[in-house]
């Protein structure tokens, strides 16, 4: 990745500082050549697969702490000892509901960092046959172009399906 970070980078600031041909100028989204690959859809999959269970307690527990919060706010008659009840078990679910919404979250981050660990060194290859085949000079990636007046040829599909063909 960080090879393929420098390559960005230099060809941004290649960009900037050289005149460059049209053809010898082009684009890549490597962050969608990479989501879109088949492995990647595979690895998601496996995860939503592996977090459905905590996924679902905490869309239910969502729910409930909805209905809780709005029976307490609507001041339904409770007594004292009920409200007060029914305000610890907000709390208490509340608070499962912000750790199954952290261990998700970080479930997903470190599969995501596990794919890209993974993907790098095929992507780099990927990425090298695509400069290669069209004799790009200079690869930048696509929100890192503030104007040109031609559009750029965009190599983020090819490098896709070459992708799906190293895995």
């Amino acid at each position: 990745m960080r090879k393929l970070s420098a390559v960005l980078c230099l060809g941004l600031l290649a960009a900037v500082t050289l005149p460059a041909q049209a053809e010898e100028v082009a684009v890549l989204d490597w962050r969608a050549a990479l989501m879109e690959t088949d492995a990647a859809q595979r690895s998601m999959n496996e995860l939503r697969n592996r977090l459905a269970g905590q996924q679902q307690e905490a869309e239910s527990l969502g729910q409930e702490l909805q209905q809780m919060q709005q029976r307490l706010q609507q001041g339904e008659s409770m007594t004292e000892t009920e409200r007060r009840t029914a305000m610890q078990e907000f709390q208490r679910k509340g608070q499962r509901f912000e750790q199954l919404r952290q261990e998700i979250g970080q479930a997903r981050q470190q599969s995501e960092q596990q794919f890209l660990q993974q993907a790098e060194p095929k992507l780099d290859q990927a990425v090298q046959q695509v400069i290669d085949r069209h004799g790009v000079e200079v690869l930048v990636d696509p929100n890192g172009v503030l104007h040109s007046e031609r559009e750029l040829q965009n190599l983020t599909g090819e490098v896709t399906e070459i992708l799906n063909t190293l895995y």
